[in-house]
């Protein structure tokens, strides 16, 4: 993924617009287990490359919402209504608010399209959310992601 440009400019652009510290992609490399395997970085200290997920967070359930092409806006980790583990995993993670899609290829739920807030809350604006799902489009038809 390193080397598709696709994706180093489309995972830029994003962090750009959406003012983050990182938006990140989180590929499934097994039933609903996957880790990072890209990240864009507003500085290298929020680099979070090859970090794995909550695996008990993430189950059947959840995967169909995404499937059904979800999107989750969490505005601030600390007030939201999110389950204790995934709350545990954001604050490891040092993200206060987080912007998330899916990525899905013809093969059905290829992985997720994440932007993360750290340095306090966020509102997501419509055009934000609109931006993210033309980013995971575009991200799903790029090479090194149609190879997996």
């Amino acid at each position: 993924m390193q080397r598709d440009q696709l994706v180093q400019k489309t995972t830029e652009d994003l962090r750009t617009f959406l003012q983050v510290n990182r938006v990140v992609i989180y590929y499934f490399y097994n039933q609903w287990e996957g880790q990072v395997t890209f990240e864009a970085l507003s500085a290298g200290e929020f680099s979070i490359y090859g970090s794995t997920g909550p695996d008990q967070c993430f189950n059947d359930e959840y995967a169909e919402l995404y499937l059904a092409g979800r999107i989750r806006a969490i505005e601030d980790i600390e007030t939201a209504p999110i389950e204790p583990c995934h709350r545990d995993f954001l604050r490891h993670l040092h993200v206060r608010a987080n912007l998330v899609v899916p990525i899905l290829t013809n093969q059905g739920l290829w992985g997720l399209l994440v932007a993360h807030h750290c340095q306090g809350p966020k509102t997501w604006s419509e055009m934000d959310v609109k931006r993210m799902q033309a980013g995971a489009l575009t991200l799903a038809s790029a090479p090194s992601i149609q190879d997996h």
